[in-house]
């Protein structure tokens, strides 16, 4: 699992925010509770003068530090006692001068060893859901708001009607995010406008990225001037090779309104570059545009259609357009 190293930093400036605001909180707390019981603070002072006298009971030469630890460790549970007594009759827990970690299995670090621990993951996940956000509407974009209500069940010539379609390509799709895996496939989404492309790639960025992966999704025209600004442009303080670099090494690719960029020599270099790069690395793509695979084959070559067709599965949309019975309807 990959992840972004900007969306890790705003994760973990948020963890540090969090993790901070809860320890003001304990020391706000505790202030409180010395100022109304000043016994509770005594205390304290004395259950953290335990450990100093122990070590040097321990390095008291000459004399066996047993006995000398046992007193301690009698007395300081006899102190723990009576600050126990104290909280709960003050209507707290008697555990409300502790200060324990929010992850008890991390501590509040957000690694384990090496790993990226679950409550890190969490913050990760919030982050990118809100950078997907820019630029898809995740707000309403969920698997459970999917609606077939617009597509027909007339086939016209067709093997299946609009909504067999659409139930298949949900079906497919919802696996997919559900089930994603560096074992995954690629899809190729493709039809005409406003059949739902764009809402269920959403609906997988969402899941996948709440399942700790990495996942940008950005438009093929922005995708294509950002790899060409980092070709021919050497600003240091632009951010276009960072960009590149976060295409070719996430988990999880969405390229969204494939075909509507200009098309150039350089476009058709840099999506083959794109598509066979994240196909040798292990990464997952997914592709949305308007074209049939023929079309993308006429426009590309056949070499990138050689690609699709070997390493994507192709899930055709049809129908009428949503955004227009939309407006035809209210």
């Amino acid at each position: 699992m990959s992840y972004d190293g900007k969306i890790m930093a705003r994760a973990l400036a948020r963890f540090d925010e969090d993790k901070q605001r809860r320890a003001q909180q304990f020391r706000q707390r505790r202030e409180e509770l010395y100022r109304r019981a000043p016994r509770l603070e005594e205390i304290d002072r004395q259950l953290r003068s335990t450990l100093p006298r122990i070590i040097a009971s321990a390095l008291d030469r000459g004399a066996d530090p047993l006995p000398a630890i046992r007193v301690l460790r009698d007395e300081n549970l006899s102190l723990q006692r009576e600050r126990e007594t104290l909280l709960t009759g003050m209507g707290y827990d008697p555990h409300a001068l502790e200060e324990t970690p929010n992850c008890p299995l991390c501590r509040d670090t957000g690694y384990r060893g090496s790993d990226v621990c679950r409550c890190l993951q969490e913050y990760y996940a919030r982050e990118q859901i809100a950078e997907l956000s820019r630029l898809l509407p995740m707000g309403t974009q969920t698997f459970d708001t999917f609606s077939f209500d617009w597509y027909g069940e007339e086939k016209n010539g067709l093997p299946y009607s609009p909504r067999e379609t659409a139930e298949h390509n949900f079906d497919v799709c919802r696996d997919y995010a559900y089930q994603f895996s560096p074992r995954s496939g690629n899809l190729l989404l493709f039809g005409p406008p406003g059949l739902g492309k764009t809402f269920l790639s959403a609906c997988i960025a969402r899941v996948v990225s709440e399942n700790g992966h990495s996942v940008v999704y950005d438009t093929a025209g922005h995708i294509f001037a950002r790899m060409e600004d980092a070709k021919f442009r050497r600003d240091e303080e632009d951010d276009s090779q960072r960009d590149v670099d976060r295409c070719f090494s996430c988990d999880l690719l969405i390229v969204d309104d494939l075909g509507t960029e200009m098309h150039t020599a350089f476009v058709q270099s840099a999506l083959y570059q794109l598509l066979n790069g994240r196909l040798l690395s292990g990464g997952k793509t997914i592709l949305n545009t308007n074209l049939t695979p023929q079309q993308l084959g006429q426009r590309y070559g056949t070499q990138i259609l050689s690609r699709l067709e070997g390493e994507y599965e192709f899930l055709p949309f049809t129908g009428q357009d949503i955004r227009i019975l939309k407006k035809e309807r209210k």
